[in-house]
Formats: C-alpha cells, structure tokens, sequence
C-alpha cells in the first residue's frame, strides 16, 4: 500500500502530437526526485510516451481532444495516470497482446506491450465511447530491493 503523497503535479493539454515529447520530459523530470536510475529514468520516458501517444494517435483519431497526466510521488513509488476522453479500447486483454494494432498498416502494436514492460504495474480502464485511463507505477530498483 502507497503511503503518503509526497508531491503531485497535473496537467492538461490538447492531444496534439508535438505534446508528446513534452509530457515525456515532463514526467521524467517530475520522477527523478526518487532515486531513479539513468536507465529507470529512460524507461519511464518510453511508457509515458507510448501513453500518451496511443491517446493522441488512437484515442482521438485526428481529431482534438485533451489528455490528462497527474504525477503523484510517495515514499518509494512514482504513479502516473493518463486519461483520455477519446474512443476507448474494445477488448482491453487483446489490445495487451504483442503487436495487435487497429492499423496494422501502420503501427507495430508494441505501446502496451511497453509499457507493461518498463513499468511495475500497469492498470487499463477503457470503455468504447468513454476514453480510457491507464495508471502506471514503478519503484527505484534500490527500493523494489530493500522492502
């Protein structure tokens, strides 16, 4: 169970895709009061990215829309959620699955497959026609070791 918030930032920003690599710089700057490694850090760059990126790219489909970060720090454990109002994910279990894609055309289908990768734990909550939520956390190495 996560402790106290230590800190928290939030922020909101039309989904266009020259925010990504802001929200990325962001989130990685806001996690680097825990004690990140340099390869912790680029990790959480690369999950926050690909979230952000499917909200713009799949959740709005070309059109415009907004797309919420907050950051919350606690004692050992860095949380970040980034919501969506777009179309929301169908099938939350198959859009998990290395390189499903709704444009195959296009994409490889890895974002997920990232993210659940780099992060500690990954928590999808989607519906069609209501937008969708993912909620990320992860521990410095150091302290994943030490509790």
């Amino acid at each position: 169970m996560m402790e106290t918030i230590r800190n928290m930032v939030q922020m909101r920003f039309p989904s266009k895709a020259a925010n990504i690599g802001f929200a990325r710089t962001a989130i990685a700057l806001f996690a680097s009061q825990l004690d990140f490694t340099l390869d912790e850090l680029d990790e959480i760059k690369i999950a926050a990215s690909e979230a952000v990126s499917n909200a713009v790219i799949h959740g709005y489909k070309g059109r415009e829309g907004e797309i919420t970060v907050i950051c919350r720090l606690f004692d050992d454990v860095l949380e970040i959620v980034i919501r969506d109002q777009g179309q929301g994910i169908t099938d939350v279990q198959k859009a998990l699955e290395p390189a499903f894609t709704t444009e195959p055309e296009e994409r490889m289908g890895l974002g997920l497959v990232f993210i659940k990768e780099y992060m500690d734990d990954l928590i999808i909550e989607s519906a069609p026609g209501k937008g969708t939520c993912l909620t990320m956390t992860k521990a410095p190495m150091e302290a994943r070791v030490c509790s």
